[in-house]
């Protein structure tokens, strides 16, 4: 895959993530203005289940091909979650950070939802680049939304919204307009945003070379397979400032105890 081709896969998943996120395109707008329209995603979270049909070299296979390397593992085990991210060495190409349910660690009533689900979804779907924003491809009832919620939220999101960037990442280290997190953060505030606090609004520090913060997902009308639909959780908008290695370099990995916080941007609230 071509530069040119992974641009507009990434542009593509940005056009797809704003469809669930108006916060992002006002917050974007917001920064734009500020730093002569140039924005730099810092990293993408993409969300799946470890079944082999749509496990995570499933959903990084595009991004492998165009030049992208594994940078990191990562392990949620309060959440039954593993994640790896992956990084090109163009820097303004966002990292992509997978993460995949450990669906086995569920009840067994959850994994036959599970693989419900994905047993709806072909190999041909999957096989395209496309597929990690093609939203959800099977059908799920409420019934199976409420259930999967009562053991995993991870599990309800993917469940009702499918494959599409959970989130985008705006990188404070780009940013002309603010050095800081804690600027930024009181920015946001000021302009009516609501910040994930889970944790204090941030997560890290200097010390792991990585600050994290984030808004709270925003709610979405959703329509399940039985006709009912519910009030829930979409997307929401990071932001993140990396610290020099010894070495002079930029972090580029990621903090498990901060990104355990993060996924709480989509809890129901």
């Amino acid at each position: 895959m071509t530069n040119n081709k992974i641009n507009t896969l990434l542009e593509a998943m940005w056009q797809n993530y704003l469809e669930l996120t108006p916060d992002a395109r006002s917050i974007h707008d917001l920064f734009a203005e500020q730093n002569d329209s140039v924005i730099i995603n810092d990293h993408i979270a993409l969300r799946t289940f470890n079944l082999d049909k749509v496990n995570i070299n499933k959903i990084a296979r595009p991004f492998l091909e165009a030049g992208y390397v594994e940078g990191g593992q990562y392990e949620f085990p309060n959440r039954n979650l593993v994640a790896r991210h992956f990084q090109h060495e163009d820097d303004t190409l966002p990292k992509v950070f997978i993460s995949e349910l450990l669906v086995e660690k569920l009840s067994t009533g959850a994994q036959t939802i599970i693989h419900r689900l994905v047993d709806q979804v072909s190999h041909d779907q999957v096989s395209k680049d496309e597929f990690c924003f093609s939203g959800r491809n099977w059908q799920v009832t409420s019934t199976e939304y409420e259930t999967l919620l009562s053991e995993s939220e991870y599990a309800a999101w993917v469940s009702a919204f499918g494959y599409r960037p959970n989130h985008f990442t705006v990188s404070i280290n780009h940013l002309s307009s603010h050095q800081n997190i804690q600027n930024l953060n009181q920015d946001l505030v000021d302009s009516g945003y609501t910040l994930n606090a889970s944790g204090g609004e941030i997560k890290g520090s200097p010390k792991v070379l990585l600050e994290q913060s984030s808004t709270m997902a925003g709610k979405v009308t959703v329509t399940f397979s039985d006709g009912l639909s519910l009030n829930i959780p979409s997307c929401f908008y990071e932001f993140a400032k990396r610290y020099p290695m010894a070495n002079g370099e930029l972090y580029h990995g990621f903090v498990a105890a901060s990104a355990d916080k993060i996924f709480e941007s989509t809890d129901q609230h």
